[in-house]
């Protein structure tokens, strides 16, 4: 048996969902980084590795307020395990565009994997996509939301 039950993990990883969305839907990404440990790290393949929760919300904040964070506010979870030995939970995010303007989905998967470190904080997330499908998903929402600026 692990060290937290699966449903303390499970608690704890519906908190991280809620305070994305609502962190997605305000810009205040301080809730959000308040569910790391003091010293947590946070592995972003394209953007680097950061140590610490103020490390963190400094770069969400930044990330999530320049172009094209800012147009990126809706994080659902496609599907998710809990390996309730190692206090890990691993899932499929949807990076969701804001709507274009004519109606059309614009979204990109990444796999996070997060390591709980009780208390409903946890002290590791790990980012991992690939940039290339991201840029042309960008591509392709740009186009879409020019073209509905056009009609």
């Amino acid at each position: 048996m692990g060290r937290w039950s699966r449903s303390e993990i499970e608690e704890a990883f519906v908190e991280y969902q809620k305070r994305a969305a609502a962190s997605g839907a305000s810009g205040d990404w301080r809730p959000w980084a308040e569910l790391f440990t003091e010293d947590a790290s946070y592995r972003e393949h394209l953007f680097g590795e950061f140590s610490g929760r103020e490390a963190i919300h400094e770069w969400i904040s930044k990330t999530m307020t320049d172009y094209p964070g800012r147009e990126m506010p809706e994080f659902p979870i496609e599907w998710y395990v809990i390996d309730e030995e190692k206090g890990w939970v691993i899932c499929q995010v949807w990076n969701r565009m804001r709507d274009p303007g004519d109606g059309s989905l614009h979204q990109e998967a990444n796999i996070t994997i997060l390591h709980y470190a009780g208390d409903g904080r946890w002290s590791y997330e790990e980012d991992v996509y690939n940039p290339y499908r991201f840029g042309t998903m960008l591509a392709a929402w740009e186009a879409a939301r020019d073209a509905a600026a056009t009609n």
